[in-house]
């Protein structure tokens, strides 16, 4: 098949698994043609099969913004008129699936383009009900050929929010590659992160908030109080300085160490004991699923579609967003125990299992070749 993917290439869920979507479509077979402003940061290197186009809107002086869903939707044209793609699969609604439709309306009536769109999250529970965006939200869902969404909390509030007449909105989970994500073979092999005798904490976001990283924060330095302990915080964004105020505040500032920006995330989480997820809400929790699939049991909030990555008390613990007090507890109760610890580490791995590409890719395959059969 031929599939052009549109993506956010930036650092965030919605990017890193559209592209390696891409990726695991490429080795299965596939002619990959990203579209995008940007290269995708998780695309490395050279690969069989994919190709990156880049978009570049107008500098213009007329323009006080330059418009650049324009600019996409006549690179989703020309890439799909010239690559004789056949479909084009966005990722995020806004305005990824408005300007595939603009495009699909460009091409000559023999080139049937397919669009199917994924949605992600916060184009629906944020972005998408803006009443700048929301009537064009609902008309780009409704005019998509297929509809997916990363898991059933999503799709029911796109039902709630839109209503999406005579659309079935799909759940297709996010998904790992196991070959990337796994635990350390030998504990004594775990990139040392901290002392021996320290316990290590991580969290990896976009450090926005609806992450509530100062949470993170908060809870690390309960842990701090009783354990010899590290936070690892992986990611930038609006948040950094406030987390790094209460790290002062809290009087645990030489414990916690920002990261920055990891591309590659794999190694890290392979040399931690706890993972720390506790947003005010998440569409997945992808950052969580990546975590249980390198051995680290999660600490996170019960908000949104976590629950249906998380198992309380098999793959480490849920409890209500803003809880830090329980969180803390929860997390406490882990890292005391090495027998309820290791039982944590072997239910995340099991449970991230359920989640490898080769589980999920081929439901998404299995969506093209309906689309196509219409």
């Amino acid at each position: 098949m031929r599939i052009g993917i549109t993506l956010y290439p930036t650092y965030g869920g919605s990017g890193a698994v559209a592209t390696e979507l891409g990726l695991e479509l490429a080795r299965r077979g596939h002619e990959i043609h990203f579209i995008s402003y940007a290269s995708p940061f998780r695309l490395r290197g050279v690969t069989d099969r994919v190709t990156f186009h880049e978009v570049v809107p107008a500098d213009y002086p007329l323009f006080e913004h330059s418009p650049y869903a324009f600019a996409l939707a006549v690179k989703q044209h020309e890439v799909a008129l010239r690559e004789e793609l056949q479909v084009m699969h966005v990722h995020y609604a806004i305005p990824h699936a408005a300007t595939a439709w603009l495009a699909k309306q460009m091409l000559a009536e023999e080139h049937d383009l397919k669009i199917v769109t994924t949605l992600h999250g916060t184009d629906i529970t944020l972005v998408g009900r803006d009443p700048s965006y929301f009537s064009l939200t609902k008309f780009s869902i409704e005019r998509s050929d297929r509809v997916t969404a990363v898991s059933a909390f999503l799709r029911n509030e796109t039902y709630k929010t839109f209503g999406c007449d005579g659309c079935e909105v799909r759940v297709i989970p996010n998904f790992i590659n196991l070959k990337e994500y796994y635990p350390a073979a030998d504990p004594a092999t775990k990139c040392k992160l901290a002392p021996p005798d320290y316990r290590v904490l991580v969290h990896v976001s976009n450090f926005r908030p609806v992450k509530r990283l100062l949470d993170v924060v908060r809870i690390f330095a309960g842990v701090r109080k009783e354990l010899k302990a590290k936070l690892i915080l992986v990611g930038d964004g609006p948040d950094s300085d406030a987390a790094q105020r209460e790290a002062v505040n809290l009087n645990v500032k030489r414990d916690v160490r920002f990261f920055g920006r990891v591309d590659d995330v794999a190694d890290l989480l392979r040399g931690a004991d706890l993972f720390l997820l506790p947003s005010e809400t998440e569409s997945f929790g992808l950052a969580a699923l990546e975590a249980m699939a390198c051995g680290v049991p999660v600490v996170a909030s019960a908000a949104g579609g976590i629950p249906e990555v998380v198992v309380d008390g098999e793959t480490g613990f849920l409890a209500p967003a803003g809880d830090v007090a329980a969180m803390t507890q929860r997390a406490l109760e882990a890292l005391r125990d090495p027998v309820r610890l290791e039982a944590l580490r072997r239910g995340s791995v099991a449970r991230a299992a359920a989640f490898a590409a080769e589980h999920v890719v081929p439901q998404y395959e299995q969506v093209y070749e309906d689309v196509l059969r219409d």
